[in-house]
């Protein structure tokens, strides 16, 4: 008989003195959880090995341009349930979350409004995007910081493809005193996550797509405000309805049209117009709600600490 719950009791009693209550929870509930996926499924040696090295091939593969640890956590839906646990508490009069996804990278080129992100002709059907950013209330929030990327047509973010040049197909905005900002970037293209690694293997052994939708990663921020991380997703993409990452939320499909009477962007080559509003919500309101999930984990935290220390004092 495998070793039973007594055994795993040793093991999350051996925490020494200097563990966080937090530590006792998180780590403890892991071990928990491991001990019993690994009783249940009677996993032998070759098993377990498979699966460590399967762990070693993730970070072999994870670099600057690539983060397989989150293309694996995407492709069994952890990002997706992390997103929304995350935000579960929160109320729903602003701006949806969804997740980040692997290809975000800092300090994309600034734009002033109406800009392209373009900076190299991939092809594609170019497309003014254009809202506002406002709070709660509808009132317009000044200089929030807009930093969006999405891939080109061949499926791929620029540090994937040699032939992109620097940051093409992302960029940063700011809102101007009404809240407005506008840039041209392309309408998205559905395209297969990278399936060359441990991600793929799992999709292989799932018999599964590796196909997301057409969609624009986004990333709103403005001081004392929540920072938003979302994505807007082509309603007309046939692959929206059934994304490999299990990311897209009904309230972030949206609807590109005709860009009708525009002439200063008809001039660049613009077919599509997105009109996008976003609000965003007071930190102060988030912190609110989360509350109560953080006096609940405290209460567990207690528990398992005052249990530690009698199980010392014995």
């Amino acid at each position: 008989m495998p070793l039973d719950q007594e055994f795993t009791d040793y093991v999350k009693d051996s925490f020494g003195p200097k563990a966080t209550p937090k530590t006792h929870r998180v780590l403890g509930s892991l071990i928990q959880h491991i001990h019993d996926f690994t009783r249940e499924n009677h996993i032998t040696v070759d098993e377990w090995m498979w699966g460590v090295n399967f762990i070693n091939r993730i970070g072999q593969m994870s670099d600057a341009a690539r983060n397989e640890g989150i293309l694996v956590c995407d492709v069994i839906g952890v990002e997706a349930l992390v997103d929304d646990i995350t935000h579960a508490s929160d109320s729903h009069d602003h701006t949806s979350s969804a997740i980040i996804g692997p290809f975000y990278r800092e300090n994309s080129p600034v734009y002033p409004y109406g800009g392209s992100i373009i900076q190299q002709d991939v092809g594609g059907e170019k497309t003014l995007v254009i809202g506002k950013v406002t709070d709660t209330k509808g009132n317009p929030l000044k200089g929030a910081k807009i930093e969006v990327w999405h891939c080109a047509p061949n499926g791929l973010y620029e540090q994937q493809d040699p032939d992109q040049v620097e940051y093409n197909l992302r960029g940063t905005f700011y809102s101007d005193d009404e809240g407005k900002y506008a840039f041209v970037g392309l309408r998205p293209t559905a395209y297969p996550i990278p399936y060359d690694g441990p991600a793929g293997d799992l999709l292989t052994l799932m018999d599964r797509s590796p196909m997301r939708p057409g969609h624009i990663h986004w990333r709103v921020t403005h001081p004392t405000y929540h920072s938003l991380i979302t994505q807007i997703y082509d309603r007309e993409c046939k692959h929206t309805k059934d994304d490999t990452v299990f990311a897209v939320k009904e309230d972030i499909i949206v609807d590109f049209k005709p860009l009708g009477d525009v002439p200063e962007y008809k001039e660049q080559g613009v077919v599509n117009r997105l009109d996008y509003d976003i609000i965003l919500i007071l930190e102060e309101e988030i912190q609110k709600t989360r509350q109560k999930v953080r006096d609940h984990q405290a209460d567990v935290e207690k528990k398992l600490t005052d249990k530690f220390e009698k199980n010392q004092i014995a």
